[in-house]
C-alpha cells in the first residue's frame, strides 16, 4: 500500500489532546492505526496524554523542539525519533521559532 499524504487534506486541529495553538496534519486511518503527516507552527504543541492501548513513534523531519516523556523534558530535532510505548505519557512541543515537522504512527499492540 503506498499512501500518498499530497493528495491527503491538510486539516487544522485545534488544541490537539489539550495542546496549545493547532496542529495542522493530513492523517490516514484504516480503523485500527493512524498515520499521519503533522506540523506545529511555532508555540503550538500536542498536550500531554497517555498511550492505554497503543503505541506512537513520531519521526522529526524538520525543525526542533521537545518531547515531554513520563516526565522528562527531552530535545528533539530533524533526523531523530521519539518512540512512546503503550502505557506511557508524552507531549510534543514546539518551542522554536521556525515550524516543526514530522511523520507519526500510532499502531495498536
Amino acid at each position: 500500500m503506498i499512501i500518498d499524504f499530497n493528495t491527503l487534506e491538510e486539516t487544522a486541529i485545534p488544541h490537539f489532546k489539550g495542546g496549545e495553538k493547532e496542529t495542522m496534519a493530513r492523517m490516514y486511518f484504516d480503523g485500527t492505526n493512524r498515520i499521519m503527516k503533522g506540523r506545529l507552527c511555532p508555540g503550538a504543541s500536542i498536550g500531554l496524554h497517555t498511550h492505554d492501548t497503543n503505541c506512537e513513534v513520531i519521526f522529526i523531519t524538520k525543525g526542533q523542539g521537545h518531547v515531554l516523556y513520563d516526565g522528562d523534558k527531552l530535545p528533539i530535532s530533524e533526523g531523530m525519533v521519539h518512540y512512546c510505548p503503550k502505557g506511557h505519557q508524552h507531549s510534543l512541543i514546539n518551542d522554536s521559532d521556525n515550524d516543526l515537522e514530522f511523520s507519526a504512527v500510532v499502531a495498536q499492540q
